[in-house]
């Protein structure tokens, strides 16, 4: 039985860190843009100045 409690308390500091870092997370801005890198690769890059001159 005390097994039981330990794998219960265990798992909710466990949980409480993961909660702790999903917040540090968004707090951090890491999820505010979430749709321009996966379209950014559809955009052209400027020509280089060397290309320019054939």
């Amino acid at each position: 039985m005390k097994i039981l409690i330990i794998l219960i308390v265990v798992s909710l500091v466990i949980a409480l860190i993961f909660l702790a870092l999903f917040i540090w997370s968004v707090k951090s801005n890491q999820y505010e843009d979430t749709d321009s890198p996966s379209i950014r690769i559809l955009y052209d890059d400027k020509p280089r100045e060397d290309s320019l001159d054939i």
